[in-house]
């Protein structure tokens, strides 16, 4: 892992562009943190206007310095340029990384989480150097653990009442794959 490299502010893929979060983007991210759909499996939400702008000033500040932690990337759709959610890979500063999304509900089952997760794990296997990329998720999210599938990530553990949500404790998925699992073209 080479803290040198600065990771791009914008990554094109076939549908999207994920780029870095810009102070307009409020509108767009209070309605996915807002939306019952998006939240329902996640630790957060639903958002208030406070909240929102507290994560979005937070991405705006995080997002001028590198090393960090944290990559976060609006994700848009290319042809409209209509942001759609958000893409992260975490401990971007370390030898392994978590990925992690959300996206409106709007705008699920059409590929656009899957996309945009390969971009990213791919950003963290080439420019960053990473080792190992993994994920977690609600055991109950067959489209997060889908989209974790489909990029070749294995299930690695069930882990019981690991997280509590709004409705009580829950299980999660840990997935994984290693830089030499991940396809290089």
């Amino acid at each position: 892992m080479t803290t040198e490299t600065t990771p791009p502010d914008q990554i094109e893929t076939e549908r999207l562009v994920l780029r870095k979060f810009r102070a307009d983007d409020f509108d767009a991210v209070h309605a996915y943190a807002t939306d019952e759909g998006t939240y329902r499996f996640m630790t957060w939400g639903p958002n208030t206007p406070e909240q929102t702008r507290e994560v979005l000033d937070r991405w705006l500040k995080e997002q001028e310095a590198w090393p960090r932690g944290d990559l976060n990337y609006a994700v848009t759709i290319k042809a409209t340029g209509e942001l759609i959610g958000c893409c992260s890979l975490h401990h971007a500063d370390t030898e392994t990384g978590a990925v992690g999304y959300c996206y409106h509900s709007a705008h699920w089952r059409k590929g656009y989480g899957t996309e945009a997760a390969r971009a990213v794990v791919g950003l963290a296997f080439g420019l960053l150097g990473h080792h190992r990329v993994w994920a977690t998720c609600d055991a109950r999210n067959h489209g997060s653990y889908g989209v974790m599938e489909k990029l070749g990530m294995r299930r690695e553990a069930l882990m019981r009442q690991d997280v509590k949500r709004r409705d009580g404790w829950k299980d999660s998925y840990l997935y994984a794959v290693l830089a030499d699992e991940w396809p290089t073209s």
